[in-house]
């Protein structure tokens, strides 16, 4: 098996390419286009492995590894885009979920939000939102503009729906669930390996953590726990 850095190291030669013809070209010799006689079929020569002792690539192949090295050799900035700073969130979660956007993506604080809410039958749903990690996979536009809610999903790090009694409890890529027999439901940070205990009842939330309930005229009940991240020593 190659290893992923000898891989990428070989690999950088395909930087001389710009096309994957380019590249089977490179494989042929005059000696061949003398004998065949025809470019395209030395290039099919090539690419099924006959002018090669090494690794033929496929197109497939070729492409995504070229990639690979582009990406690791000339890495393209991506700066990203405050969605809360395109709006001016008019409703109280919004407005502190926009002052902590930017902090969250730069992984300096990572937020859990609790929430609960009622369908329109009255039944409630509630639970924890890996915050950092939703931005990044979802637009929040709408939620700035208040033209969406936010409602937990079943592939949070908790959700529980009282009608039908479903829960579940997944890991993101910042949080870990962690269910003690003593303390209850907590989440273990996956960078500091702190824990965040989100039980009301306990005066403080865990190390670097602060909670605070934030009162919407939107929402049954909002909790967001704010958790400082710090370097594992």
């Amino acid at each position: 098996m190659t290893a992923v850095g000898t891989q990428i190291d070989s690999d950088k030669r395909l930087i001389q390419f710009e096309t994957y013809e380019d590249y089977l070209d490179s494989l042929i010799t005059f000696v061949d286009l003398g004998y065949l006689g025809n470019l395209n079929v030395a290039r099919r020569l090539a690419e099924l492995g006959y002018r090669c002792t090494s690794e033929t690539l496929d197109e497939e192949t070729f492409y995504r590894r070229l990639e690979a090295v582009k990406n690791l050799l000339f890495p393209i900035y991506r700066p990203y885009e405050l969605t809360s700073e395109q709006v001016t969130p008019r409703d109280n979660i919004m407005q502190e979920l926009a002052l902590r956007e930017h902090l969250n993506r730069l992984k300096i604080i990572s937020t859990i939000i609790f929430v609960r809410n009622l369908t329109k039958l009255q039944f409630e749903i509630s639970g924890y939102i890996d915050f950092s990690e939703r931005l990044e996979k979802e637009n929040w536009l709408p939620y700035f503009q208040g033209r969406k809610k936010i409602w937990p999903c079943a592939s949070d790090l908790a959700y529980y729906y009282w009608r039908t009694g479903k829960t579940c409890l997944n890991k993101t890529s910042n949080f870990q669930p962690v269910i003690d027999p003593i303390l209850g439901l907590r989440f273990k940070h996956c960078h500091d390996r702190h824990f965040i205990n989100v039980d009301p009842g306990v005066p403080s939330p865990g190390i670097y953590t602060t909670r605070v309930r934030i009162h919407s005229q939107e929402y049954e009940h909002i909790i967001l726990y704010d958790h400082v991240l710090r370097t594992r020593c």
